[in-house]
């Protein structure tokens, strides 16, 4: 399925995944495409069951379906960031519900794939979901440092002029970049290939719908930090 070398958890430890669908068939082969991966799978078919896993297992992706038979995979989402803010979340959608994309990446879902699918892209997107979160303790003990804007890179802990900013996994991944690039401008093609670390179909739009998250939260009320130049990409300065 996968020729790269096996991910794992900082302390060695295969990371952990979970599956929540409620086509048994589906859920079945979505976990053996991910054991392949020497990856810890568990898997539930509503929600509530997949809260309840998710409290004991602790993983460190999901991949969830929109639509199950108690609630819908926004309200699993939200209960499970209760527990865990930064839990990556890759949701399942039907092909022709774009407004179920829009909502789940809206609501704080990290990315999706739509049905049918094939198990290499699921197992693609959640390996770089992972990569996001899993390694990226191992990868570096620096601050970054941009004006006022700080990111560690170990604790994830964001903070502009001394306020602590939340951020998902991929908007944390997403500043990071930018924050290791000041001054630079970086091209919606330089963001989705570093970021996503995938083709995403030419679907540039994803970046625009993060930088718009980002802006909300790092730059919201402050001098803009983050800045479009138009036909070119964006770039991240300090404030003026």
């Amino acid at each position: 399925m996968s020729s790269s070398a096996p991910l794992a958890r900082v302390d060695g430890n295969p990371v952990r995944v979970l599956v929540v669908d409620d086509e048994n068939n589906l859920t079945e082969l979505l976990s053996m495409a991910l054991r392949y991966e020497k990856w810890d799978v568990k898997s539930a078919g509503t929600g509530s069951q997949a809260v309840r896993v998710a409290k004991e297992f602790k993983p460190d992706a999901v991949v969830l379906d929109m639509m199950l038979p108690d609630f819908d995979g926004l309200e699993v989402l939200r209960r499970l960031r209760d527990e865990n803010p930064t839990v990556p979340v890759l949701f399942l959608t039907a092909r022709d519900a774009v407004e179920d994309r829009v909502a789940g990446l809206t609501a704080g879902g990290d990315d999706y794939v739509t049905k049918p699918f094939s198990l290499e892209e699921v197992v693609a997107r959640v390996r770089a979901l992972l990569r996001r979160t899993v390694l990226l303790q191992e990868e570096s003990d620096s601050v970054l440092v941009v004006g006022d804007l700080t990111l560690d890179e170990d604790s994830h802990e964001v903070t502009r002029g001394g306020d602590e900013i939340a951020l998902t996994a991929t908007e944390f991944e997403l500043l990071r970049y930018l924050m290791r690039n000041p001054r630079r401008v970086l091209s919606k093609a330089q963001i989705l290939d570093r970021v996503w670390h995938y083709d995403f179909g030419g679907q540039a739009n994803v970046v625009e719908l993060y930088i718009s998250y980002l802006r909300k939260k790092i730059d919201a009320g402050r001098t803009p930090m983050i800045h479009t130049m138009r036909g070119a990409g964006y770039v991240l300065k300090p404030a003026a």
